[in-house]
């Protein structure tokens, strides 16, 4: 899962390890967001900004980019996550400020997953308007958790980190799959979202599993899957999975489906939980489009970035004497 990749299998996804809370001093802004002109007429977002953790020093990827901070005290992280929600569902927030806005609630709620007490103590903070959010984000999260078996990883996998298809072609993908076969846009969406973070990884699971929607090559050559598509296309490998779905009960019971997809009742329900999300605010899936690619080592929750590549699989000591970007703060 984006958000959250270690190899994956048809049978099986493994999860993060925790992240340690952050020690170091950092500081929380905010600012307004510019009133923006429409059609002639000046709309008023209503909302604000929030300026995110900073701390000087901190390594920087080849993106320009660190990877985020999160505060130590609860009341400052539900401060955050109150100011980073509203904007993400701020229909005239700028491209650039979604990027980092979403890089930094996704590893918040990594970071919250991991730690009840602290989860419970932000989440009775939180503007009562943002507490159901928070929670499908949570159990999202904690049921990827509960997949985990074994130690966590001392290499990282032969992958690419790419650029995903453009948001508004991925979202004519769902729709016209969803069109075709009743399985709703929210679900395939998640599913793109949790097996390659929407496209982000290109690269084979161990399972040999392929493309946006990691398919086996075995199951897209069945009758009326792949039809002839290309197992790496993304629109192809969208429409195949809807009809895969089907073909596993989808319809029925969309959980039946998703069983056939991954045979973990935690990850129908993760899966579930983040379409959910998006149903009940269709705008989420902008920040979902811009979530990195985290994968559990043994050094930690890495953020793999866009431009990561590696032919074969390497030590993550080794990785990381050239990457210090890519390991969580501390």
């Amino acid at each position: 899962m984006v958000i959250d990749r270690l190899p994956i299998s048809r049978v099986w996804i493994r999860c993060l390890l925790s992240i340690p809370v952050l020690l170091s001093p950092i500081t929380v802004a905010c600012k307004t967001v510019e009133t923006v002109e429409t059609a002639g007429e000046e709309v008023q977002t209503n909302a604000a900004t929030p300026e995110l953790p900073n701390q000087a020093g901190l390594p920087v990827a080849p993106n320009g980019r660190s990877y985020p901070l999160v505060p130590n005290e609860p009341s400052d992280i539900a401060a955050l996550i109150d100011g980073i929600e509203a904007a993400l569902v701020t229909p005239q927030l700028a491209e650039r400020e979604l990027t980092t806005l979403a890089h930094q609630q996704q590893v918040i709620y990594r970071v919250l997953s991991k730690r009840p007490l602290l989860s419970q103590d932000v989440r009775s903070r939180l503007d009562p308007r943002w507490r159901w959010v928070f929670d499908q984000h949570i159990a999202a999260r904690r049921e990827f958790l509960a997949m985990h078996r074994g130690p966590a990883s001392s290499t990282l996998p032969a992958w690419r980190i790419i650029t995903p298809a453009p948001a508004d072609q991925l979202l004519e993908a769902y729709r016209s799959a969803s069109a075709a076969t009743g399985i709703d846009w929210t679900v395939l969406a998640a599913v793109n979202l949790v097996e390659t973070g929407m496209g982000r990884i290109d690269g084979v699971s161990i399972a040999n599993a392929q493309g946006p929607m990691q398919f086996l090559p075995t199951t897209w050559s069945e009758p009326g899957i792949g039809n002839g598509g290309n197992i790496r296309d993304p629109w192809d490998s969208i429409h195949a999975a809807a009809r895969y779905l089907v073909r596993r009960g989808g319809l029925e019971d969309i959980r039946s489906g998703l069983w056939g997809y991954n045979n973990s009742d935690h990850y129908g329900r993760a899966v579930l939980h983040y379409a959910a999300l998006l149903k009940k605010e269709p705008l989420t899936y902008r920040a979902f489009h811009q979530w990195q690619i985290h994968y559990a080592s043994s050094a930690g929750d890495l953020w793999l970035h866009e431009g990561y590549a590696q032919q074969q699989s390497i030590a993550v000591d080794s990785y990381l004497r050239q990457n210090r970007h890519s390991v969580p703060p501390i």
